[in-house]
């Protein structure tokens, strides 16, 4: 392996270090503040799936401004490499979570386990993107815009859960953060 290649692999792999302990967090960081409504953006509100999602969405987007300071003349595609990376992390989550919990009943091991594979899978996708040949400044921007979208759809939907499964807390049966 190259130096280049060691070097993207070491920050990728650096990324999923980094996304775990910050996830752990911010899974307690909004009631340490003080249930401080502004937290609730990037923090657990609650123990609905969503809030979850943010514990590795939030950490990712931050490793990837970090990341891109150091990375942006080592490797193609950086943009659509993060919008993988934050949009493989959840999925995984989504789908994993559901499946076992469809097959047998909820335990916290297996959603630590969960967050765990999500966030080594966004990584290494991540990785993946970012060694490939350059792709088309179409699919840059069409990344971009998707990033975007996921980070107002995050902010947004913690003030303003819809009814469904996905936001409901299955503690209290609420579905995101009142905006008193």
């Amino acid at each position: 392996m190259d130096a280049t290649k060691r070097r993207v692999l070491g920050w990728e792999l650096g990324g999923i270090l980094f996304v775990l302990l910050l996830g752990a967090v911010l899974h307690f960081a909004f009631e340490w503040s003080g249930e401080w409504k502004p937290m609730a953006v990037v923090a657990a509100v609650n123990e609905s799936v969503w809030e979850h999602l943010k514990l590795g969405f939030w950490p990712a987007l931050l490793y990837s401004a970090v990341e891109y300071r150091f990375l942006r003349g080592f490797s193609n595609n950086f943009i659509v490499a993060r919008t993988t990376a934050v949009v493989v992390i959840p999925v995984t989550i989504v789908v994993l979570f559901y499946a076992y919990t469809a097959l047998v009943e909820h335990m916290l091991v297996a959603d630590i386990l969960i967050f765990v594979v999500a966030v080594v899978l966004g990584q290494m996708a991540s990785y993946g993107v970012l060694r490939s040949r350059p792709l088309p400044v179409a699919l840059h921007w069409l990344a971009a815009f998707g990033l975007i979208l996921l980070v107002l759809t995050f902010a947004l939907l913690t003030y303003h859960a819809p009814d469904l499964g996905l936001f409901r807390d299955p503690v209290s049966g609420a579905y995101g953060i009142p905006l008193d």
